[in-house]
């Protein structure tokens, strides 16, 4: 049985069983990760970072930046002598956007002097160096550099894995880095200089990475390759990389002629842009709103870690005798501003402001994004068309183990078995407001949702998580992390801040060591909320992979390099960040995608790690690590009040448990939405057509939302996932990955999770599987090999108490 039939029986049976639910699935708080495969369709290249999913109360939105493959000129190949080897209110405007002008050629002693810190060699990467004025000639400088590398290995091809696959690789790798920093700095140092500064080369680069992707002499090695006789004595890995360069080639343009070449180029020319300015116009417009309030009643009910951060932003903005205490505060529609808000404040009418606000974000005058969602979506579709597909899912589809028919019939199953749930959960609401006097009992709005959520959680569990979060302090919560992956993975991760430069002084550094004491990679966390420079959400991404051929100083490996980006409430105070529980399972999340980063043993540079997993299992680790969270030995391992050390009580751990699938209807029925709605405009919209962006949302909130959406909500202008991300028409991923990362997490359930040497053993199995292989072999292959098995159901089905429904 093939893979791909192996994970569509995975989907019936999971389909199978969905109508059976009488609760539906839990929403899994994920939130980002980075998947980067050298071979990837998107001229966002080089973007490589994964969006989290959203999740009812936060919004929260991660910047996904998909890298992209590459190749490009024609020429015959030589004979073959292959070698497996290897060294506040609605208005519409449209949205200009600027083209970039040629600009001339950088000069040889530029590319060699070494002077352009984008240009030097280096082990870690100097982001304390690099400025917007560094962009523009480092980057043509690149580039030139490259091409003539490229023209070189074109000129060269042959047919054996040192003169093929490795300079392709230092190639792609090379870009991959330098354009991976200049726009991680982007993401976490934003300004208007770098902006410009990328909006000019950017056209440069995705032009470079167009030639390379279309390159026919390479494309032609490959299929000479794969149909040669020596095609049995290459590893899976390097037979992974065969495929997956045949696949992409073709995904990229390289069977189109003339015209429809030139055409295919310019759509992925203007598709970078168009990308580029939404999540611009997302960012700003977050930036944008500020409320600021003096009186004390309007923020009743916010909690004392809400009022400071309102404070510290006052004082900031300038206002500085501002206290958390007496004000004036500042609302933001930054995450750690926004959803205290959402939960906790008493006044209604501030509610009702702050997220009337945040779902017309990006949706009026300069910074519309409708016009470019439009043309986002005009654009791809005439993209599938020149490819010869039907529609833009499809070609989305075309590297992941799903098809769009199973995407839709899986988020229709779970939809169906979420509604009847998600009713009962507005029933409770209202019942409690009612019962609680609120005047809005019988007329709950959007703005009411999360506020009355968090009172009738409090009431039914007794949990206020802003009271627990003085048991979460960040110290303790890395602490514990670590202490768990030396368990379980046999590793150490010690501080090594000073080792490498970093791009703010809030950024840590890590190292991490074998059991033998060896380093085996190392990454970044950059924890705290900076809206004025730094993107919302969290996400994992790659600085540089391992690899054999880019091995240095005599090691028989590059070493990977990750980093961790998170927007939790910054230190107050004398007091460290303390954590909401949502914050804590959002670090396990991106270790456990940077976990697959860094503890992989491929060796292949271009399938290592998180490069080349097919997008629905990428979430595998990170959903996984999420489940340790509720572990008892690990959640009580972490849960330490930062001033008395106190543990969390044992009774106030069994709420939590009880608690986790509280509202769990309504909270996958919002994700059922997003997934929905992705896959709507991507297989059935047409642009310029009868309906519109708007009226599709709507057509599918009213199988998905209990609630009408708001007239004005326009949501969509900030999905960054679908439309500035690599989640376009693959938002379902979450929940293919749910199925995975839950059953994988069942066999150290079944194993003991109070049985040390059984869990060791276990995650010793997992690290050499799941977190070892990377893209060398299919997915499905891989948790075969860890599990003994295919993948079931069952185990997300009992994790959301749901196992005795469908049995």
């Amino acid at each position: 049985m093939t893979p791909t039939v192996r994970s569509l029986l995975l989907l019936l049976i999971i389909t199978t069983l969905a109508p059976l639910m009488a609760t539906p699935t839990r929403l899994t708080l994920s939130r980002s990760l980075i998947i980067i495969s050298p071979f990837l369709r998107s001229p966002q290249l080089l973007r490589k970072s994964h969006p989290c999913p959203l999740w009812s109360s936060s919004f929260a939105f991660c910047l996904d930046r998909r890298p992209y493959k590459s190749t490009s000129l024609i020429k015959r190949c030589k004979p073959i002598a292959l070698s497996s080897s290897s060294s506040s209110s609605r208005c519409s405007a449209t949205t200009s956007m600027a083209s970039s002008a040629e600009a001339p050629s950088p000069s040889m002693e530029e590319i060699r002097s070494g002077a352009n810190p984008l240009l030097r060699e280096f082990e870690f990467p100097p982001f304390d160096a690099v400025e917007a004025e560094h962009v523009r000639p480092g980057i043509r400088a690149l580039l030139q550099q490259l091409e003539s590398e490229l023209v070189e290995l074109e000129r060269t091809v042959e047919l054996s894995w040192p003169k093929l696959v490795v300079p392709l690789e230092k190639i792609v790798d090379r870009l991959q880095v330098v354009w991976g920093m200049v726009n991680h700095l982007k993401s976490v140092k934003d300004s208007s200089e770098l902006r410009s500064a990328i909006e000019e080369v950017e056209p440069e680069k995705v032009k470079f990475l167009l030639r390379l992707g279309q390159s026919k002499p390479i494309y032609e090695a490959f299929k000479a390759i794969q149909e040669s006789p020596s095609w049995s004595t290459l590893t899976d890995a390097q037979r992974r990389i065969v495929e997956g360069q045949i696949k992409e080639a073709v995904l990229n343009g390289v069977s189109l002629e003339d015209e429809k070449r030139e055409q295919f180029n310019k759509v992925q020319q203007e598709l970078e842009k168009l990308s580029r300015k939404f999540e611009e116009n997302v960012l700003d417009a977050t930036k944008k709103f500020e409320k600021v309030i003096v009186e004390k009643k309007e923020v009743e009910g916010l909690p004392p870690t809400a009022l400071g951060l309102a404070a510290q932003t006052a004082v900031a903005k300038g206002h500085m005798d501002a206290t958390a205490e007496d004000g004036p505060w500042i609302i933001t529609l930054d995450a750690p501003s926004f959803l205290p808000v959402m939960q906790h404040a008493r006044n209604r009418s501030l509610r009702e402001e702050v997220y009337r606000a945040y779902v017309t974000r990006a949706s009026c005058g300069d910074l519309d994004n409708t016009p470019i969602i439009d043309q986002i979506l005009k654009l791809r579709l005439e993209k599938a068309k020149l490819l010869g597909y039907n529609n833009y899912a499809e070609v989305s589809m075309a590297m992941k183990m799903a098809t769009v028919d199973k995407a839709q019939e899986l988020l229709e199953k779970l939809r169906s078995a979420s509604w009847g749930p998600a009713v009962q959960d507005m029933e409770d609401l209202k019942n409690f407001a009612s019962d609680q006097g609120a005047q809005e009992a019988n007329d709950l709005s959007h703005w009411d949702i999360n506020f009355w959520s968090e009172r009738l959680r409090e009431s039914k569990y007794d949990i206020n998580e802003e009271e627990l979060r003085p048991f979460f302090s960040l110290p303790k919560v890395m602490d514990g992390l670590f202490s768990l992956a030396k368990m379980l993975f046999q590793i150490d991760i010690e501080p090594a801040d000073g080792l490498a430069p970093v791009w703010h002084k809030d950024v840590k550094f890590y190292r991490v060591k074998d059991f033998k004491g060896e380093p085996i990679a190392y990454f970044y966390f950059d924890p705290y909320s900076r809206p004025s420079e730094k993107r919302a959400g969290a996400w994992m991404d790659e600085v540089v992979a391992r690899s054999r051929a880019l091995a240095r100083d005599g090691s028989s490996a590059r070493l990977p390099i990750a980093h961790m980006v998170c927007n939790q409430t910054p230190p107050l105070g004398n007091k460290p960040s303390l954590m909401t529980f949502r914050e804590v399972e959002t670090v396990f999340h991106e270790f456990g995608h940077a976990l697959q980063h860094m503890l992989t043993r491929q060796d292949e540079g271009l399938v290592a790690g998180i490069r080349g997993i097919e997008w629905d299992a990428v979430e595998l680790p990170s959903q996984f690590m999420e489940n340790w969270c509720y572990q008892r030995d690990t959640l009580l391992s972490i849960a330490k009040h930062f001033e008395t050390g106190e543990t969390l009580p044992e009774e106030v751990y069994q709420k939590l448990l009880a608690a986790r699938t509280f509202r769990a209807g309504s909270l996958s029925l919002r994700q059922i939405r997003f997934a929905t709605v992705d896959l709507e405009l991507h297989s059935k919209y047409s642009p310029g057509g009868s309906e519109s962006i708007y009226d599709i949302d709507r057509r599918v909130a009213e199988r998905t939302q209990v609630i009408p959406l708001l007239p004005e909500d326009r949501f969509l202008c900030s999905f960054s996932h679908i439309f500035a991300g690599g989640y376009a028409a693959g938002y379902y991923s979450y929940k293919w990955a749910e199925v995975l990362s839950a059953d994988a997490f069942s066999a150290f359930e079944e194993a003991g999770l109070d049985n040390d040497k059984a869990i060791k053993e276990t995650g010793h199995r997992f690290r050499e599987t799941i977190l070892a292989l990377g893209g060398g072999k299919a997915p499905l292959e891989v948790f075969v090999e860890f599990r003994g098995r295919e993948p079931s159901p069952e185990a997300l089905l009992r994790h959301n108490g749901l196992l005795s429904a469908a049995a």
